[in-house]
């Protein structure tokens, strides 16, 4: 039985996110896994979480006891269910599961119970300057193959030009409110008649919106079809949810912003959303998320995992080993990593024909370039885009 020799975060910037990728070796040589643990905004946060809480309380233990860690590494610290905590804890657990694939020979999702279907759809963005810009984005990604596409103008909170700011207003990301649901709203009408019924398009508000104008949102899209309406209200808001869906049919998506199961339990439980949409990592790894997926589908409610640029390659892994097996799979998020990324990480699945297969190989079937991870330090600017501030100056939800 291998036993747990080191614990470490390995922090890389291949392009605009930090990442965190956990190594847990293992007594038995050359027998290691990996896992992610990436918070961007708190990258460093985590990995002192890691290597000063986390390696001293794991080193010695049996890796094969992977339940058994994962509850003894959420409760040493008294204090619970915080993204920092979360994703440390989360990089541990997957590196765990990555050996346990290993020492059986058999990928991830054969553990979990075997494959479900054959591939994973996944979804892309297409953003854009202007309703054509995005229209002809998301035509080049439909002739790559995605039938999924997730559609945004501007970035999140919409184009910023001509907002009547104060004289006085700081530097920052500027929106405003009800002119992101106007933009947002003519931009989708044009992108669906351009495309076509046959394209599923999605849409995420990011919590932009007041709740009451969130409910009016989602009613007024209904009318275009959408595959999901992602994160209408924010984390403090969800008992909106009850509102919007005595209001419209547009199914929703809710979850990347969770840490704590009392976050998502009534919604499932409520049937008040219909893709639970977490980040895996935030939540503490796949053995919750594998919880979650089962306890979703007593419900009805399908799976979206996170998938930003900001989940690094060990986290996509890790989606797509979930995503084969979960009978109640809706869609994978795909952030389209650079080819400097698929060179540092070995293994990361491409996309054929708008699916995603986690592959055969053992364990989640990916490896770290660390020599080249290296080379690719995290910087430590500020954040600028979750500094954002609405017409009259005054911060608000990123």
């Amino acid at each position: 039985m291998p036993k747990i020799t080191d614990v470490r975060a390995i922090l890389t910037q291949p392009d605009a996110c930090r990442l965190v990728v956990v190594r847990v070796g293992t007594s038995e040589p050359g027998l290691y896994g990996l896992g992610c643990a990436t918070f961007t905004q708190r990258a460093f946060a985590v990995q002192a979480a890691i290597e000063r809480h986390l390696a001293p309380l794991l080193v010695g233990r049996d890796a094969d006891r992977i339940s058994e860690i994962w509850h003894l590494a959420m409760n040493h610290g008294y204090w619970r269910n915080g993204p920092v905590l979360n994703n440390a804890v989360s990089g541990v657990d997957q590196a765990l599961w990555d050996i346990k694939g290993k020492q059986a020979g058999m990928p991830v999702h054969q553990l979990l119970g075997g494959p479900f279907r054959a591939a994973a759809a996944a979804y892309v963005h297409a953003d854009g300057r202007d309703s054509h810009e995005v229209a002809d984005n998301a035509l080049a990604l439909i002739e790559q193959g995605f039938r999924h596409v997730r559609v945004q103008m501007g970035g999140y909170g919409g184009p910023a030009d001509g907002l009547h700011l104060p004289p006085t207003a700081p530097a920052g990301n500027y929106f405003d409110p009800r002119g992101y649901s106007r933009a947002m709203l003519a931009m989708i009408d044009h992108v669906r008649s351009t495309v076509g019924d046959h394209v599923e398009l999605l849409h995420d508000v990011h919590e932009r919106l007041h709740p009451i104008d969130a409910v009016q949102f989602a009613k007024d899209l209904e009318q275009y079809r959408l595959f999901f309406l992602e994160d209408p209200f924010a984390p403090e808001d969800i008992g909106w949810f009850s509102t919007l869906r005595q209001q419209c049919a547009t199914p929703l998506a809710m979850g990347e912003l969770f840490n704590n199961p009392h976050e998502w339990q009534p919604l499932i439980t409520g049937r008040l959303i219909d893709f639970v949409r977490m980040h895996v990592s935030q939540i503490g790894g796949i053995t919750p998320a594998r919880a979650v997926s089962e306890f979703a589908a007593v419900f009805g409610v399908r799976t979206a995992w996170h998938g930003p640029a900001d989940t690094s390659p060990v986290g996509h892994a890790a989606n797509l080993h979930l995503d084969m097996w979960a009978p109640n799979f809706g869609i994978q998020e795909w952030p389209q990593p650079s080819e400097l990324t698929y060179e540092m990480f070995p293994g990361l699945p491409r996309p054929v024909d708008g699916y995603l297969h986690p592959g055969d190989g053992p364990g989640l079937g990916i490896d770290i370039d660390e020599k080249l991870a290296a080379e690719h330090p995290c910087d430590e600017t500020v954040e600028q885009w979750t500094q954002t501030r609405l017409p009259d100056g005054g911060p608000a939800r990123p």
